[in-house]
């Protein structure tokens, strides 16, 4: 039987010196921010996640961020090369824990550079964020390890926000959903919904209709309510100090079998 199993990290001491790109810096409260993350990993576990552990980074004040460090397509772990140089120690523990998951271990190399919270993957098109964080080197390679597994690989513009999955997410139907003023071309998306909230454009597919989403987001949940999904809110104001959303705080694999 397939198992949904998500990959999370426990914060960092040095959460506080997270970097920050497109916003003001604001002062974190580390362990505020650790409550709120216990809180979003029990809802994963909630609606039907087994959580796995990533070992801590310590060293490492992003790590909490563990999605930039992996993207998983079908069985295949691509283990990330970031953009900031200061985040490349946070690959070496996601790679051991993927690997220990029975997942196949390829890599992005020099110069490629690939953050995960630039894959948007709808079904089998994988869109990736070139921009900040991941370069056309790292696009590349995304597409030599991807399309042979029946991907198809589309590079998308991103220009005011950190990564791809800060300005759009899917619904369970596939439907692209952003805040349209941080969103570069919304005609690249085949279906496209303008959601009222910057946070409102994160969702994680916790399965069915239900929809893992920021507190701080309450119009694009009572909007997506109306469609018939079903959101599951966490406080995650913290992590959104340091351009943080629910896709970034853990990776999802819902293709393994056990």
């Amino acid at each position: 039987m397939p198992s949904q199993k998500a990959l999370i990290r426990r914060p960092s001491p040095r959460l506080a010196e997270g970097l920050v790109t497109h916003i003001e810096r604001e002062k974190v409260d580390v362990d505020l921010a650790v409550e709120q993350w216990e809180a979003y990993a029990q809802a994963l576990r909630t609606h039907g996640w087994d959580t796995v552990e990533v070992d801590p980074a310590d060293d490492c004040p992003d790590s909490v961020f563990v999605e930039d460090a992996v993207v998983v397509f079908r069985n295949v772990a691509l283990i990330a090369r970031p953009g900031a140089e200061s985040r490349r120690g946070e690959t070496a523990g996601v790679e051991e824990a993927v690997a220990r998951l029975g997942c196949s271990v390829n890599w992005i190399w020099e110069p490629g550079t690939l953050d995960g919270g630039d894959v948007l993957k709808v079904g089998d098109t994988v869109y990736v964020g070139l921009g900040g964080r991941t370069n056309a080197a790292g696009v590349q390679q995304l597409r030599a390890a991807l399309e042979p597994l029946g991907a198809h690989v589309v590079p998308v513009p991103v220009s005011t926000v950190l990564h791809l999955k800060s300005a759009v997410t899917a619904l369970p139907d596939g439907t692209v959903i952003g805040h349209e003023p941080l969103v570069d071309t919304p005609s690249l998306f085949p279906r496209f919904l303008p959601v009222p909230e910057e946070s409102g454009a994160h969702v994680v597919l916790l399965g069915g209709e239900k929809l893992l989403m920021a507190a701080s987001a309450p119009k694009t949940a009572e909007l997506l309510a109306g469609l018939g999904h079903e959101p599951v809110v966490v406080d995650i104001g913290e992590f959104e100090k340091l351009e943080g959303c629910v896709t970034c705080l853990s990776v999802r694999l819902r293709e393994l079998y056990t």
